[in-house]
């Protein structure tokens, strides 16, 4: 066998294919994109629930304008990434409320799978959307949530 037999037949191996870490973060944030609707209205129904703080509500609200705004720190009309900030907003602040109204409550509202609020679940959502963020969006958007 000679040496250029030998890296040829090393180039002929198939390549095992693994998702990029990019491709398994997009499909991720496809599944939440198409849950915006159901996110919003959790919000709404959570906006009027007395079992809610206040400074929660006021949170949400802004959470909501900020999604439902055509002017966001990525504008909604680039596709894809116009999307990840909302999700991204939208998922920190129904973190913060599962954690500060209770699970339960919000579950009174969520018309999904009770499996989308789990926290490792919404910690995935969390890390596919930063993926995608700048640095500098990501925190201008955390501080918004909290």
């Amino acid at each position: 066998m000679t040496a250029t037999s030998s890296t040829a037949g090393a180039r002929s191996k198939p390549r095992s294919r693994e998702p990029a870490p990019r491709t398994g973060a997009k499909r991720t944030l496809i599944g939440k994109i198409t849950q915006i609707p159901s996110y919003l209205r959790l919000m709404a129904g959570l906006v009027t629930d007395p079992r809610v703080p206040t400074l929660d509500k006021v949170l949400l609200g802004v959470a909501i304008a900020y999604v439902v705004s055509p002017i966001d720190l990525i504008p909604d009309f680039i596709p894809f990434l116009g999307q990840v900030d909302d999700v991204f907003v939208l998922v920190l602040a129904v973190r913060r409320l599962i954690t500060n109204a209770g699970m339960r409550v919000v579950r009174d509202h969520w018309d999904g799978a009770v499996e989308d609020l789990h926290p490792t679940a919404l910690q995935e959502v969390i890390v596919a959307a930063a993926f995608f963020l700048p640095r500098g969006i990501r925190r201008r958007l955390r501080k918004i949530a909290r």
